[in-house]
């Protein structure tokens, strides 16, 4: 099968059966929700740059059997596609401002293969042959794949097993002779209603207690008994209101969803892991890392268009040349390029796995998105900073174009000749959607929590820094001798 345009991929999510509540209420067409729809429009660009003969190299690649696919299909096999991974992400953060959603399944495809392999090597069974047939299927339909890692957790002091509520962590409840029977939830799931397919994982390693936990597996996402719960985010509702301006991105977005899988049936031939609790720590790192690479990307992609909006607010005040702000945009740039710097480092000191395909450098992929957690943050308040403060203080769309008080706000809010207040106004909206509105959960929340919080991050580069070796070196340039 051809790659998809976009417009088929929209077409192929609008014919799900999907079980998908917001605000209380079952929302029978997704697709054309006011509120949902810019999330799908962010994953349908994926789809129409892989069309375009300039982006060909970055968004698809030819494998080696001659089958064209979607590069957030591919397994990577040299460290030129871990590479293009981030360069193709920039691009799309670049076009949507936003979530384009289709990371999390490239990543966990990455991590299965690997992992599956492995378990396939020690147990004699037969998940890596389970998933290569799924991902052929993946690949030739062009689907859009979920991954979904992230439990409740419930008590986070105590163990899958120990807690008080079986269902923190997802689980199997019952195993069958053609497949297994799974209940629990997995939170967060950014994008899961405009994917076709959804992976699990387990979300932490596992101990032989847990075994009922250490479960991964692939199943449709309007498969029974999968129940998606929309979760809110700021300004959410402006959508509704009819206003492009308000909104400050109206094509583009993202969305996250409470998915809880209620007894959900599994067959055999779709399950990647059941029982073998060792691996679960295994498949947890390596799509954790895959992930943390990820943000080198993404983050980078929509910080492009944060300094751009910033740039143009600057302008539009009349204060382009002010020192301070000429700086201000400097550092933007630079703490932005800096993520990039890591997420390219980290793929281009990436090695082969034994299975065949490339892992990233697990010590600098941490480090990425360690930095991830900290530079949006500060690039979000250098916007804010050079914006001012009528990025929130501004009246509504509506108030702009009514007849009776439009012109005052159109006369007191204009700021350099030749520019129109409606401009001016578009560019802090922008800038508000990405630092404070529905943006600023994949741009801020996201790189803080995302593929892990701080603290993980943290923990894998202690183990991954080599702190034994570095004392070596510095005995050896001080000549001691033990």
């Amino acid at each position: 099968m051809a790659l998809m345009t976009g417009e088929e991929y929209v077409e192929s999510i609008r014919s799900l059966k999907l079980n998908v509540y917001m605000f209380g209420e079952k929302i029978e067409n997704p697709v054309d929700d006011p509120i949902l729809r810019p999330s799908l429009n962010s994953v349908k660009v994926t789809y129409d740059l892989a069309q375009l003969p300039e982006y060909e190299d970055l968004m698809t690649v030819t494998l080696e059997d001659g089958r064209k696919i979607n590069r957030f299909a591919n397994i990577h096999r040299s460290t030129d596609d871990l590479i293009k991974k981030v360069k193709m992400q920039r691009l799309c953060g670049q076009k949507t401002a936003s979530c384009f959603q289709r990371c999390v399944g490239m990543d966990a495809f990455n991590a299965e293969w690997s992992t599956t392999y492995e378990i396939d090597k020690k147990y004699k069974t037969k998940y890596h042959e389970n998933f290569k047939k799924y991902l052929k299927m993946v690949q030739d339909k062009d689907l859009t794949v979920d991954g979904a890692m992230t439990d409740p957790k419930g008590d986070r002091s105590l163990a899958p097993h120990e807690q008080p509520d079986l269902d923190m962590y997802l689980r199997v409840v019952e195993r069958r002779e053609d497949g297994i029977v799974v209940r629990g939830a997995k939170a967060h799931q950014t994008g899961i209603i405009n994917s076709q397919e959804v992976i699990v994982m387990p979300t932490v390693a596992m101990g032989p207690d847990d075994k009922d936990y250490a479960v991964s597996f692939a199943l449709p996402t309007d498969a029974d008994g999968i129940v998606m719960i929309i979760g809110r985010q700021s300004c959410d509702t402006r959508k509704t209101e009819g206003s492009q301006i308000d909104v400050g991105n109206s094509e583009f977005g993202g969305v996250e969803a409470l998915v809880v899988f209620d007894d959900v049936f599994v067959p055999n031939d779709r399950i990647f892991m059941d029982g073998e609790y060792e691996y679960a720590g295994v498949l947890v790192e390596r799509f954790a890392g895959y992930h943390r690479q990820s943000y080198g990307g993404c983050k980078v992609g929509v910080g492009d268009v944060l300094i751009g909006a910033t740039a143009l607010a600057a302008d539009y005040n009349g204060v382009p040349k002010v020192s301070h702000i000429k700086d201000k945009l400097i550092e933007m740039t630079h703490l932005n390029e800096t993520l990039y710097c890591c997420g390219i480092a980290c793929s281009a000191e990436g090695t082969p796995t034994e299975s065949g395909n490339y892992i990233i450098d697990l010590l600098l992929a941490n480090v990425c998105k360690q930095n991830v957690t900290r530079f949006p943050y500060e690039i979000a308040r250098l916007a804010e900073d050079i914006a001012g403060g009528l990025m929130v203080t501004a009246p509504s769309e509506k108030d702009l174009k009514d007849p009776v008080i439009g012109g005052y706000v159109d006369k007191y809010l204009k700021g350099v000749e030749g520019v129109s207040t409606e401009n001016r106004l578009r560019i802090l909206r922008l800038i508000e959607n990405l630092t404070l509105g529905t943006a600023a959960v994949g741009y801020r929340t996201e790189s803080l929590h995302g593929a892990g919080s701080p603290q993980a991050q943290r923990i894998m580069i202690s183990r991954q820094g080599n702190i034994g070796r570095k004392k070596e070196l510095a005995k050896a340039i001080a000549k001691i001798k033990d």
